[in-house]
């Protein structure tokens, strides 16, 4: 059968292929879009929502200070911040070449404790916290992936803790808990350091939690992960010595969230340590620190004495 040229078609004709075509591109489209919703997770893992997983660095290159988004084994800076408007460069980096800096520059630090039953310990029925218990950790103990937990020469318990660690995208007040996933830019990991001389002692937690060093934190920010099923792993020289999947924490991202910003705004860039599984132990000068969390990366860091 001979088919005219297009551009000898009637009006009637011409209108009747656009007409099809369209509802193809529309049918297209649609599939198109479902099948996108079935293979990538919502943000938190939320069923039938969209995400693209992203991973975002913030580091130095020279001397020049950006975030940028990890491509394989190089990062492509962006002008702008993850928290606000950004565009991408075409200026990339070798992730070996530049130096990974924490993650964001927080106004504050929370943790939350005790919030795996397997981290209660030699107590086991005692019972889990009905609602968050948070405490807080300074800005200044936060160290980058690479740098150095330093143990003070006064302290004979420095434990390690291996945790999941929220990175708030923006400003959080007395949030939902059916709204807080919105507010969470995404996730790394962290190691909540911590004095278990001074935490039994002291009154107050400020040294045993919040001493220099205290608080490992990176490599990267990755969004668009199930936040609340991830597989965690902490190793000291190679042993695995904690792992659990982030399913098991009592209190869910959604709750960590919606329950601080009831009481403290949180704001872009603001952490949140989520608790710490099982059981932890002494670190020794020469330990090699690992805190590996299912699609993030590993936060490795070596300890040292002080001087």
């Amino acid at each position: 059968m001979n088919h005219a040229p297009f551009h000898t078609l009637s009006p009637t004709s011409h209108g009747a292929f656009t007409g099809v075509f369209a509802l193809n591109l529309l049918l297209a489209g649609l599939m198109l879009t479902a099948t996108l919703g079935r293979a990538q997770p919502g943000p938190g893992g939320v069923p039938g929502s969209e995400a693209k997983i992203t991973k975002w660095a913030r580091f130095r290159a020279g001397t020049a200070v950006a975030y940028g988004l990890v491509e394989g084994d190089r990062v492509r800076q962006v002008t702008g911040d993850p928290f606000g408007a950004w565009k991408p460069t075409r200026k990339t980096f070798a992730l070996a070449e530049v130096k990974l800096l924490v993650p964001t520059e927080p106004n504050k630090v929370l943790a939350a404790a005790l919030n795996y039953k397997s981290h209660l310990g030699a107590v086991p029925e005692r019972p889990l916290p009905r609602t968050p218990e948070f405490f807080f950790k300074p800005p200044s103990c936060l160290i980058a992936a690479g740098e150095p937990i330093v143990l003070p020469k006064d302290s004979e318990q420095v434990h390690f803790e291996g945790e999941l660690v929220l990175v708030i995208g923006k400003r959080a007040s007395k949030v939902p808990v059916e709204q807080a996933l919105d507010y969470v830019l995404g996730v790394t990991c962290g190691n909540d350091v911590s004095a278990r001389d001074w935490q039994k002692n002291d009154i107050q937690w400020w040294r045993a939690k919040g001493a220099d060093t205290f608080g490992p934190c990176g490599p990267f920010i990755v969004a668009g992960l199930n936040y609340d099923d991830l597989q965690l792993r902490l190793r000291v020289n190679g042993q695995v010595l904690q792992e659990e999947r982030t399913s098991q924490m009592a209190q869910n991202v959604a709750r960590l969230v919606s329950h601080a910003s009831h009481y403290v705004t949180l704001e872009p860039g603001d952490l949140i340590y989520t608790g710490t599984p099982g059981e932890t132990s002494a670190l020794k000068p020469g330990d090699v620190v690992e805190v590996e969390i299912e699609g993030v990366g590993v936060l490795r860091n070596p300890v040292v004495e002080a001087p």
